[in-house]
C-alpha cells in the first residue's frame, strides 16, 4: 500500500525517454499517484528554480543516497505501474515532514 510522504523510485517522462528518479508520494487512489520528483541538482539552478525546491535534512533517513531536494514546483500525475519496487525507499521523517508542510504554505 501506498502511503503519503513515502518515497519510490519510479520511471518518470518527459515526453521521450525519462529516466528512474525518486518521488515523493502525495495523493494515491487504484489509478495512480501524485508526487512530486526528487533531486540532487540544485547549485547549478536559477534562482527561482531553487526558490521551489525543498531541502531534505534527513535524507539518508528517507532512503536516499545524497542530499536531495523535492521540486515543489512540478507535480507529477503518475500511473501505478511506473514504480520500479512496490515497496517505498523510504519516507520523510517527521521533522521533513513538518517543515515541508511550513514551506508549501
Amino acid at each position: 500500500m501506498i502511503r503519503p510522504f513515502e518515497i519510490f523510485v519510479a520511471f518518470v517522462s518527459w515526453g521521450i525517454g525519462g529516466k528512474n528518479r525518486p518521488v515523493l508520494v502525495l495523493l494515491f487512489n487504484d489509478n495512480g499517484f501524485m508526487a512530486y520528483p526528487v533531486t540532487t541538482q540544485y547549485e547549478n539552478k536559477s534562482e527561482a528554480v531553487r526558490a521551489r525546491y525543498f531541502r531534505i535534512d534527513d535524507w539518508s533517513q528517507a532512503g536516499l543516497d545524497k542530499l536531495s531536494y523535492i521540486d515543489t514546483g512540478t507535480l507529477l500525475d503518475l500511473p501505478l505501474s511506473v514504480i520500479n519496487n512496490k515497496k517505498p525507499i523510504g519516507r520523510l521523517t517527521d521533522a521533513d515532514k513538518k517543515r515541508l508542510l511550513d514551506f508549501l504554505q
